[in-house]
């Protein structure tokens, strides 16, 4: 019965399932060649940006808050500030930079990756991290997504990368690279060269023509 049942529903799902890859693919072949690198373009939001910020502990916190002087919060609210479960300091670094503010929120998924934790025993965190990703960027349906490289923020791109390839979301991945890298990208940074729609570096050596995605800001 049960093989039965299983023989007559594989065509069904394989009839499904198969365009709806198809049309994945090419989309995520379109927006990593041709939509991707391209300098952002200036226009006024009618209504504010639902903001996903990605915090993680130690510098890449401190990083993040200090690009978020620079924008008129009032344009990019909600804010939701996603921090690793194991991150007990980003949390009261945002509460101290949000002071007087109640339009933000903080939420926890799993850490993908810890500090000097092997690559082969990360693979089961990165897969805890992305079934977390998943159901939490389509609550939030974010307009923007802010991350600066720590790894918490590798799941969370991959994933909104995968619903705007299947046009069910049209979030912007913005990642900007670590003050601290100098001449080369940090992980994150060659992971999301091509996946996110702008990388922001800070020094010269990770522009021109060698790297040509990628924007420098002084």
């Amino acid at each position: 019965m049960v093989y039965t049942y299983f023989v007559m529903v594989l065509p069904l799902v394989c009839v499904l399932v198969f365009p709806v890859a198809i049309v994945s693919i090419i989309r995520a072949v379109y927006l990593i060649l041709l939509k991707h690198g391209k300098p952002p373009k200036r226009y006024a939001r009618k209504i504010p940006a639902t903001t996903l910020i990605v915090l993680g502990s130690g510098g890449h916190t401190t990083e993040i808050l200090r690009i978020l002087r620079h924008l008129n919060k009032q344009n990019y609210t909600p804010r939701i500030y996603v921090k690793a479960e194991t991150d007990t300091i980003s949390p009261y670094k945002v509460k101290k930079a949000e002071v007087n503010r109640k339009d933000y929120r903080i939420i926890q998924i799993s850490r993908s990756r810890e500090v000097r934790q092997s690559y082969f025993t990360s693979v089961w965190t990165t897969v805890r991290a992305l079934m977390d990703s998943f159901p939490l960027v389509w609550r939030e349906k974010p307009d923007l997504l802010l991350c600066n490289g720590p790894g918490t923020c590798i799941p969370l791109c991959l994933v909104t990368f995968f619903y705007n390839s299947l046009f069910l979301l049209s979030t912007k991945i913005v990642f900007v690279e670590s003050f601290c890298r100098v001449k080369s990208f940090s992980l994150s940074g060659r992971i999301l060269y091509y996946i996110a729609n702008h990388t922001i570096v800070q020094w010269p050596n990770l522009n021109g023509f060698k790297y040509s995605r990628s924007i420098f800001v002084k």
